[in-house]
């Protein structure tokens, strides 16, 4: 009996992204794909998808240049390239109009992606469907996938069925997204198994995270019930929140008996040196050491290893703003262990209150989110369920999709009492096409469509984010936070002058910004007052605080009119948002008045109780 061959897939993309915040830049990774297609074991690479074109735009890259630049010498080798798409939501965290859907897969094919990975994290067929069949249109290979995770709910029956649907609708290949690395390996053996009991030649990838410690025995597993390919990552960047390295898989795979593609060694090391070369020239500012390390206690939680890349972060500037309220209010400061504890048992209470959504993109975020205010609330003496933000009642409520399970009871009376209601329509239906506002607002710019429109798509998609790279404040932004991640880490000893400048001007595009650099343990200056060119000198009245540390932005999309000094306002209405962890988190006014002043511009970073407006 012939063997049978498992094939390998590097999810280049995904290392980054479960690593830290930001991807290599396109110097970059042009450099490693010869390395990478000379070690001859790899069918296919994860170029490019969620999470990787949004920090492009904000390091001030322009990710259409890196897509098309990344992808051909893997084409030119006979590579296949994926990406990871969120189907709804298209490469970002909010739903997508279904033009810009359409549009998206057009732009990604004619770049040199092959195959589209659909997901939805609340596996509802209305939101993935549309996507195989737009990939199809385009020319793309269509691979859905089966949101894994371990609940009541989330049986081996309910995914089989799920891959059933999937397939009758179109898909090409179907793939077990174990994002969290806990779906237990005898159950996804048997979901493999019953999926190619349905069809026989169903290409099936297996992709899983190494964090809580499963991912060798679910590898395994899976490719004894006839999995097609697994996807592997590579040091420096395996393990930890990340993936399982490919010597191994490949080692465990070849020794049971599979025919498995030989791994060039020689090639493996120059490609784990450049790798490295990336990490130390300025990627691993944005890697905290923790994300290294297995950590079983992720089980319990179920929270996703592309998530644990900003979580470590998020969680930093989190506890830093809590413990200077702590201090404040003469309490104990808590360290990053104790909060990362109480976040995980909290995620792990409000997980089945909002209806099991598996918890991958954006829906693991939404859930952390909500469980990291809720234990930051409660530090503080408040009430559980105080600060819900906008796009996490849309989960809640249904806009998003089906949620697998119900609502708890409490929040059910909770969004009555708020005069929300629950939805059961078509998720799509509330995302109208909105690519004629963009085609004119380019216009209007003077911005080139791009090839292919893929200029147009990238504002569609990432509005703020491409805004902010025209101008040259993305990159001025990120230059600055670079700067003050390495005068920290380089920071003099005590007492000592500083060896480099305290101050910074950066040249972006032909303007100049002045920054200041913070040494050591000295915060950041917050930001209370408008840049040159902003709002007026603050006026008469009261000050709006921000309720945590984000990024203040006056409107979340061009659906709504920014707020303007002079405007009258009512108690409860929003003025703005913050945008923290990746969810916009409304800014209420607490009583009736007159904007007399706007303290800061959008897109600047505040912390935690900072002037934002002044009402009177």
């Amino acid at each position: 009996m012939a063997q049978k061959e498992v094939k390998f897939s590097l999810v280049f993309r995904d290392m980054w992204q479960s690593a830290g915040k930001y991807q290599p830049r396109v110097d970059q990774l042009v450099k490693v794909a010869p390395a990478i297609i000379r070690m001859g074991c790899f069918d296919r690479v994860e170029t490019n998808g969620g999470g990787f074109e949004q920090v492009n735009l904000l390091y001030g890259e322009n990710p259409n240049i890196s897509v098309r630049q990344w992808t051909k010498p893997f084409h030119e080798a006979g590579i296949q390239t994926h990406m990871l798409d969120r189907a709804l939501n298209g490469l970002r965290m909010s739903p997508v109009p279904k033009d810009v859907r359409r549009l998206f897969y057009v732009v990604k094919k004619a770049q040199g992606t092959d195959i589209t990975r659909i997901f939805c994290g609340l596996n509802d067929t209305r939101n993935v469907i549309p996507s195989i069949q737009y990939a199809k249109e385009a020319g793309m290979i269509a691979q859905a996938s089966l949101c894994i995770t371990h609940s009541p709910i989330h049986t081996v029956d309910y995914y089989v069925n799920l891959a059933k649907t999937f397939i009758e609708a179109g898909a090409d290949e179907i793939c077990l997204k174990d994002m969290a690395g806990i779906g237990r390996p005898v159950s996804l053996g048997k979901i493999v198994a019953g999926i190619k009991a349905l069809k026989k030649d169903i290409v099936i990838q297996y992709h899983s995270h190494a964090g809580p410690g499963f991912c060798m025995a679910s590898i395994l597993e899976v490719a004894k019930a006839g999995c097609d390919y697994i996807d592997t990552a590579m040091s420096p960047l395996a393990w930890g929140t990340g993936h399982a390295d490919i010597i191994a898989v490949q080692e465990m795979l070849k020794d049971a008996g599979f025919k498995v593609k030989d791994i060039n060694m020689e090639a493996y090391m120059e490609a784990r040196s450049l790798i490295q070369e990336m990490y130390d020239d300025f990627l691993g500012y944005y890697i905290p050491a923790l994300n290294h390390i297995n950590n079983s206690l992720l089980v319990k939680p179920g929270l996703p290893g592309g998530m644990m890349g900003s979580l470590m972060t998020d969680l930093e500037d989190n506890l830093k703003s809590l413990n200077k309220w702590k201090v404040k209010n003469n309490q104990p400061e808590l360290t990053t262990d104790q909060l990362l504890v109480k976040l995980f048992d909290e995620v792990a209470y409000v997980w089945p209150k909002v209806g099991y959504p598996c918890l991958v993109t954006p829906f693991s975020q939404y859930v952390k989110n909500l469980a990291l205010m809720n234990v930051i609330q409660m530090e503080k003496g408040k009430e559980r369920w105080s600060m819900i933000a906008d796009n996490i009642w849309d989960m809640i409520l249904g806009k998003s999709g089906q949620l697998p399970g119900p609502v708890a009871q409490e929040l059910v009376d909770m969004a009555k009492a708020e005069g929300r209601e629950f939805e059961t329509n078509d998720p799509q239906s509330y995302y109208p096409d909105k690519l004629e506002d963009f085609k004119k607002e380019m216009q209007e710019n003077g911005w080139e469509l791009g090839e292919d429109n893929e200029e147009l798509f990238e504002l569609a998609m990432h509005p703020e984010q491409y805004r902010a790279y025209k101008s040259g404040k993305a990159k001025a932004d990120f230059e600055k936070d670079l700067a003050e991640r390495k005068a920290k880490k380089n920071a003099p000893a005590a007492g000592a002058a500083p060896a480099t400048p305290s101050v910074l001007t950066l040249t972006v595009n032909g303007q100049s910004y002045k920054v200041d650099v913070v040494y050591g343990e000295a915060p950041a200056a917050a930001t209370t007052a408008p840049a040159a060119g902003a709002a007026a000198p603050a006026g008469a009245g009261s000050d709006l605080l921000a309720p945590l540390e984000g990024k203040f932005y006056l409107v979340k999309d061009n659906s709504e009119t920014p707020k303007k000094v002079g405007d009258s306002v009512q108690a409860g209405d929003v003025l703005g948002y913050i945008e923290a962890m990746k969810t916009f988190n409304a800014i209420r006014a607490d009583k009736a008045g007159v904007i007399t002043a706007i303290l800061v511009n959008s897109g600047d970073s505040v912390e935690e109780d900072d002037p934002i407006m002044k009402i009177a």
